[in-house]
């Protein structure tokens, strides 16, 4: 396997930390925009199996061209999603295989944006899945922490704990403080803003079986939940995410929702933003200069990749599975993942949120390396084994749990 790592920001230069100990694969060529990015995220592994290398990730006819200079096997995305279809094409083009943690963007219903779905997260992805699986080749899409994680939940839990399912419940939370920050992001701002401001999405069966995605208010259904391992009760909110889009497509259920835990002051500044138009991605102009609103808010914050020595508290991904077990008793159970920052420092120098995304496509790779998972088309973690998943991501040192309501 050689693969071409596509961004060496804080998830790109983690997923590089976290594979430099593994030796499923031959080569990794890091490639970013900054090429003094990609050298600093290959110098810190003194491995001579990585090496970098200087991309426009915008530019699918550059993502084909240094694909099949390396020889690429394998192209991942690790930069935000306004990137996935220039990298989703650039890897079908070279013949590579293709892997993200984030799929294409969604564009909202122009007249009912907060009833009805218009353009979904991964439509244009879905689209030509035909064409992957007629060339051989895969796509493994939404292979992050979140997407991904609960994604492979939600496979175990069909396969293993459940006959009946009434709702895949993705439920995300934090405990995480920053020293000397009033607000600072532990992901990227950009990607934040997206997915939280956007209507969310709820997948739903009604009682003549008939099911159906529709979108509903930002931040909306507020709940609290009691995360484990000393996180506590969080109040969690819908936000639109790619689990909803991608469970129901492999999982029978009634209901799929996806909740984060942002907290007041969070939701009070994305509602801010989105009020003075600073969450806008197109150009407005500035002394003559064309800027994007969004953009200039990811630049006056502090890079979330920057933080972790400042960071403390761990971070939890999970879902909350309800229905009947396989004896046909009500059951509720949450499987989860959870990451202290301070062993995700002290072990590979990476803050929890991002070494936590990073790690599920390394172990997604390993599995595709080794023959545990193989397939063809465009398809979510939910079409695979998850068995296999949870065993390896177990052995990387990061073992995942399960809480019995």
């Amino acid at each position: 396997m050689r693969i071409l790592l596509i961004g060496a920001g804080g998830v790109g230069s983690a997923f590089a930390a976290i594979a430099a100990r593994r030796d499923f694969f031959e080569s990794v060529v890091v490639a970013d925009y900054v090429l003094a990015s990609a050298e600093k995220t290959v110098a810190s592994l003194g491995d001579p199996r990585f090496t970098a290398a200087q991309i426009d990730a915008s530019s699918a006819d550059q993502v084909e061209a240094l694909a099949r200079r390396s020889g690429a096997t394998h192209v991942v995305k690790a930069v935000d999603p306004r990137f996935v279809i220039p990298v989703f094409n650039g890897a079908f083009a070279a013949g590579a295989d293709y892997l993200d943690m984030a799929m294409s963007l969604s564009q909202k219903h122009p007249e009912r944006p907060y009833e009805e779905v218009g353009v979904k997260l991964g439509d244009e992805q879905f689209a030509v899945a035909g064409d992957w699986e007629a060339a051989g080749r895969l796509a493994l899409v939404g292979m992050g922490v979140e997407p991904g994680m609960s994604d492979v939940f939600a496979r175990y839990a069909a396969d293993h704990l459940f006959s009946e399912i009434d709702e895949l419940g993705t439920r995300d939370g934090a405990n995480l403080t920053v020293d000397g920050y009033d607000f600072a992001p532990s992901f990227s701002i950009w990607t934040t803003i997206e997915e939280c401001l956007n209507p969310p999405v709820i997948w739903d069966v009604d009682d003549e079986g008939q099911g159906r995605w529709f979108t509903t208010e930002p931040f909306s259904e507020p709940e609290v939940f009691e995360f484990p391992e000393g996180i506590g009760p969080v109040e969690c909110v819908n936000v639109e995410h790619e689990e909803v889009l991608l469970m129901p497509r492999w999982i029978k259920t009634k209901r799929a929702t996806f909740k984060y835990g942002l907290g007041d002051e969070f939701i009070s500044v994305l509602k801010t933003l989105h009020k003075l138009g600073l969450d806008r991605t197109d150009k407005v102009e500035v002394g003559g200069v064309e800027v994007s609103p969004r953009d200039v808010v990811a630049a006056c914050l502090p890079n979330p990749a920057d933080l972790g020595d400042k960071m403390h508290g761990k971070t939890c991904a999970g879902l909350w599975v309800t229905g009947k077990d396989k004896e046909g008793r009500p059951r509720s159970t949450y499987l989860y993942h959870v990451v202290d920052n301070d062993w995700s420092m002290k072990e590979y120098g990476h803050q929890c949120v991002v070494w936590q995304t990073a790690v599920n496509p390394v172990v997604a790779l390993e599995l595709l390396a080794d023959g545990s998972w193989s397939g063809s088309g465009v398809l979510g973690p939910e079409a695979f084994d998850a068995v296999p998943f949870l065993e390896l991501l177990t052995a990387y040192g990061s073992p995942w749990g399960q809480r019995d309501d």
